[in-house]
């Protein structure tokens, strides 16, 4: 980077203050370094190694891989007896081939960080800088995830034992409805449930133009694919999230036969257990109700992914409070609508007190990229900002665990 950092990244000003100017330039090279080379879910190698390089140079302690191709590492605290607390960032990329423009777009075929974990991970080192020249009370242990992106990572680090006697856990995720310098952080459910189901319909092949010979898995599935439609709008309460898609169909080979298999495949979100619940029920009696009116053999598969998102009282608060101090009062706000996106950080939440924040990463005036889309280009400024969120929401738990140990 040429100039003055800071000024180039249009940073708040009270978040500029807390990094040197060799720290911005450092921490946007890696960024663009990571964005560059992406690679898929547990395969994230090279991703891994620099990550681990970055960390042994800030004179980050133990140092680690671990589940794979996981990278953790230990901020120690002022007391070494009081409760540690963890801060955790993303790695993996996405199957997309990307369309951004960018000058450090890319370089790897149909690989691409559509969904911002370059940056997480980029912010969960900004966090161990700042952890590292004020620390906090306790050790903070620095967690760098693989595979968010298939649901795996978190169980796979949860079994390794490292986290087991951490005692508050702090997450996030840039999102681009939201400008740099907001913050959304609150108690309570902040991320869906995300299951599958599979549904398979059976019926008896025969020629296109002789119908009445065969038994239409198509036709079938068509009906099942609207009657879907009415299992959010008929058998879930108004005043809850959910959501049922179908996302894929598979069926046929020819314009002229009758096949005699089709295949849904579809996905389930919800932000209640009970209606998560519900929800596989329902798809499960309306797929085989309605199949078996069409004279199907049908067989439906529910395949459970990860839990809702539920932040932690305490841990919000502290979060909050902790943001505050960082962006100000005023920017730190609750989710104006529910987000049904799924998260494998709800995996650490069963387990341990946590907090999961989305931080603002859209410039003033810039359109609104979604995430998961080609042209998805996070503002760099949100490094800065993610990294001082988390810092700060890791010292105030720390501090208030401290106390009451």
């Amino acid at each position: 980077m040429s100039g003055d950092p800071a000024a180039a990244l249009r940073l708040p000003e009270v978040v500029a203050r807390l990094y040197s100017v060799s720290a911005l330039a450092e921490l946007v090279d890696l960024r663009r370094t990571l964005h560059a080379d992406p690679e898929l879910s547990l395969q994230e190698e090279r991703t891994c190694a620099r990550l681990q390089r970055t960390l042994d140079q800030l004179g980050v302690d133990g140092v680690t891989r671990v589940a794979g191709t996981g990278v953790v590492g230990r901020i120690p605290g002022r007391d070494r007896k009081a409760p540690s607390v963890a801060v955790r960032g993303d790695i993996d990329a996405l199957p997309i081939q990307e369309d951004t423009g960018l000058p450090f777009a890319s370089r790897n075929e149909g690989v691409m960080h559509a969904c911002g974990h370059d940056v997480h991970a980029s912010w969960t080192v900004a966090a161990a800088r700042l952890l590292r020249d004020e620390p906090a009370a306790g050790d903070v242990l620095l967690v760098l995830q693989p595979a968010e992106e298939t649901g795996e990572g978190a169980a796979a680090m949860l079994a390794t034992g490292i986290l087991d006697e951490v005692a508050a856990i702090f997450g996030a995720h840039v999102d681009l409805t939201f400008e740099v310098g907001q913050a959304m952080i609150q108690p309570g459910a902040v991320g869906a449930a995300a299951d599958r189901f599979e549904v398979e319909l059976r019926g008896q092949g025969a020629h296109g133009a002789r119908p009445h010979q065969g038994l239409d898995p198509i036709a079938g599935a068509a009906q099942v694919v609207s009657a879907l439609q009415t299992v959010v709008s008929r058998r879930v309460p108004p005043d809850q999230p959910a959501v049922v898609t179908v996302g894929a169909i598979e069926a046929g080979t020819a314009h002229n036969v009758i096949p005699d298999r089709a295949v849904l495949k579809g996905t389930m979100r919800s932000l209640d257990p009970a209606i998560r619940e519900l929800l596989a029920d329902e798809v499960r009696h309306v797929a085989e109700s309605v199949g078996a009116a069409c004279r199907l053999e049908v067989q439906v598969r529910m395949l459970q992914g990860t839990p809702a998102v539920l932040n932690d009282r305490r841990a919000a608060v502290w979060a909050r409070e902790a943001a505050a101090t960082v962006i100000g009062a005023e920017s730190v706000k609750p989710l104006p609508v529910a987000n049904m996106g799924g998260e494998d950080f709800a995996f650490y939440q069963e387990r341990i007190p946590g907090c999961f924040m989305r931080v603002g990463a859209r410039r003033p005036g810039d359109p609104v990229a979604f995430a998961h889309t080609p042209h998805f280009a996070p503002a760099e400024e949100a490094i800065f900002v993610g990294g001082a969120l988390l810092a700060a929401a890791a010292r105030r738990a720390s501090a208030e665990l401290a106390a009451a140990s």
